[in-house]
Formats: C-alpha cells, structure tokens, sequence
C-alpha cells in the first residue's frame, strides 16, 4: 500500500483485490429500472461482502428494488454506513463504455456513482472488523433505487440511522477529496390545470383556456424563486392542449425546488399550495411534494471536524469540505436528527456522463478515513 507522510494504518489494503471487486461491479450493471440486472448485482454486493465483513447480509426488496443490508449485534445502532448499487446508466451501456483503468484513472458506468464508494464502505469495515474484533452497533446499507429518489428504501434508511450516533454516506467526493457537509433540500411537484374545451375558431369564448391559466401559474411560481437564500424554484416540463384549432382542456406543468434550509421548504410548499385560479372557471391541482429535507451544515459539521483530525492523523492531504445542491440518502438521515457526513465515497468526477471516472490515489485514503471514524465512533460509550 502507498504510504503518506505521517500514515498509521490500520490494517494493510490489498489494491489488488481491491481493483478486482470494482471492475467486477461496473461490469455487473444495475440501472435503477432493470429488476434482473439489480438483482445480480444485490447478489455480487452480497458475496463481496460476505467474504470482507464474515457475514450475509439481509436483502430486503421493495417493489422488486434489492437493498442489501448489514446489521451487526443486536443492540442500537452506533454507525450506520449508506451507499447505493443501482445506476443511472441503462443496461447495454458498457458496450460502448467499458470499465477501464489508465494513468490512475478509473472509468466505466457506476465508476464515482457509486459502485467505488460502496465498495469502500465495505473494505473500511473489514479494517474495523480486523482492528476491533467485532462489529456490533454497525449498520451498512447498499440500497437498489437511490437514482429514483429511495421511494422503497427511504424507510429502511430511516429506521436504520434514527437514534444512530453517526450516518456516513459514500457518495462521491469533491474533485479535490472535499467531503460534503450541506446538501439542499428536494421538492418535486406537478400542477395540473383543467380547462374546457371548445372550437378555438368558431366558438372560442365558450373555453375555458387551460394554457393561458398554465401560464399566468408558471408566472407565479417562478416568483418564489429565492437565490440569495439558496432557494430554487424552477418550472420545468409543461404539456398543454391538444391540437391548435381547440382551446386547451388540461395542462401541467412540473416543478423542482431545492431548498438549503427546512424553514425555506416550508415556506415554498406552502406557497405552492396557496396557489388559486386566475381564469373563470379554471380548477388547479398540485401534487407532489417535499422528497427530501435538506442536510444542514449544522448535522455535519461534528463529524466533518473529527474526520479532518483524524485525515491528519492519517497523513492525508488537509480535507475539505462544500456544499451541494443535489441531494442524496443523506438528507433522509439528517432528516430524522442523525448527525450525517456526505461524499466519503470515490473522489473523480462526471457522474452520470461519459466522463465519469474515479481516481485510484483516493481509495485507499477514504478507506483509511472511514475506518478510523467507524473505529473511533464505535468506540465511545
């Protein structure tokens, strides 16, 4: 293993086998839509896993979504470890984007998001197992829709890391190793407007224009917009009408809100829900709503700081840390009060594009990092 100035590892780190298990997971694709490519990836997680951790994992399926879960010892859970296997690359991608390591580099569907960062939590752990002898109060979930947004294993997410001392999320870090300490807040939301049809020639003003309400509403919502307080509002997608010689009967539009702060996804979904018809005789309807609360700086921010010392400790370049607008798994744990730290997994770049890659010099750091918080949580009454 490659030595940094000041190290003291753990336990030593087979890059070998390491590499081994990351090119047979990219090459084992798993899109969030393709059930049977899922399930031969839960299967190979669950093997790779069995064979680090000394024990099966638990699968637990969800509209047909494999998650794969780990529960060591009976009692509460101390660290709860999340990361994802399905993708956003559809099946038959690697024909055209095969795994491939050159210059250090990492490449391949899945590479940074985020088959290298679960594999990471997994090798982390097997550090810990090594080091302490046991792996009781641990939690590691690899779940099979997180690209969907976890609409089967939001749950599991949250029954897993409420009243946890700590969540450590694996996905990708910054392109400099930054870990991620403050993810906004989701809201998707789709409005449905319903008019009346009649002959937009011969008898137009007995209409009720579904197009001009969508408008004047897309006008309204584009107010809520708010980027001085890191409040998105943007409308997106919108159909309406059928052909042009009929007034519109039916509109909608979509809507996505990202929000840095609880308070200001209250503030917009409440907006939203306030919204009232400006055409007479025109019915809105909204539905959706929040998906996922934000991940606060102040959920981070404990954890960021011990992993900056013990980063230091390590020998590791000085970590970082930065605030996205996407969100993750991450935001379910701080949304139940979990004290959360974000980006552990793979550091490289291009997620969900033909760019994407992970770089080899940061895998065994962010092993080494997570090992040594999992050890030195664990260790704490």
């Amino acid at each position: 293993m490659h030595k940094y100035a000041g190290e003291t590892s753990m336990a030593e780190f087979d890059s070998d086998d390491f590499m081994s298990d990351f090119q047979a997971l990219i090459e084992c694709e798993s899109f969030s839509n393709d059930l049977s490519s899922l399930a031969r990836s839960a299967r190979l997680v669950s093997r790779i896993g069995t064979g680090m951790l000394g024990a099966a994992p638990q699968i637990i399926e969800t509209d047909g979504h494999p998650h794969v879960l780990w529960r060591f010892g009976t009692g509460p859970r101390k660290v709860v470890l999340i990361g994802h296997h399905d993708t956003v690359w559809p099946t038959g991608t690697l024909a055209d984007f095969p795994y491939s390591v050159n210059d250090g580099v990492v490449r391949g569907p899945g590479a940074d998001d985020m088959k290298g960062g679960l594999l990471i939590a997994i090798y982390a752990l097997s550090m810990v197992r090594a080091e302490l002898g046991s792996l009781d109060g641990v939690s590691l979930l690899i779940t099979a829709d997180e690209e969907l947004g976890s609409p089967g294993s939001r749950q599991i997410i949250e029954d897993e890391a409420r009243e946890a001392k700590a969540a450590l999320v694996f996905e990708s870090g910054a392109s400099d190793g930054a870990v991620k300490i403050a993810r906004k807040g989701v809201a998707i939301y789709q409005l449905e407007v319903t008019g009346l049809a009649s002959h937009a020639g011969v008898e137009p003003e007995k209409g009720i224009n579904a197009t001009i309400e969508v408008a004047n509403q897309v006008i309204e919502i584009a107010a809520l917009h708010k980027p001085s307080v890191g409040t998105s509002v943007v409308p997106t997608v919108m159909t309406s009408g059928s052909t042009t010689n009929t007034v519109p009967a039916k509109a909608v539009v979509g809507i996505d809100s990202r929000a840095a702060s609880a308070n200001e996804q209250v503030r917009i979904d409440e907006a939203l829900r306030a919204l009232t018809p400006t055409v007479a005789g025109a019915k809105i309807e909204l539905k959706g709503g929040i998906n996922r609360a934000p991940l606060e700086e102040d959920m981070a921010m404990g954890l960021y700081a011990r992993a900056q010392r013990l980063a230091g400790r390590l020998g590791h370049p000085p970590l970082r840390s930065v605030a996205v607008g996407g969100g993750s798994d991450g935001n379910f744990t701080a949304g139940v009060g979990t004290p959360t730290l974000d980006g552990l997994g793979t550091v490289g770049g291009g997620s969900h594009a033909r760019t994407e890659h992970a770089l080899q010099i940061w895998i065994p750091r962010r092993i080494e990092l997570t090992a040594a918080l999992v050890t030195e949580l664990l260790g704490e009454v």
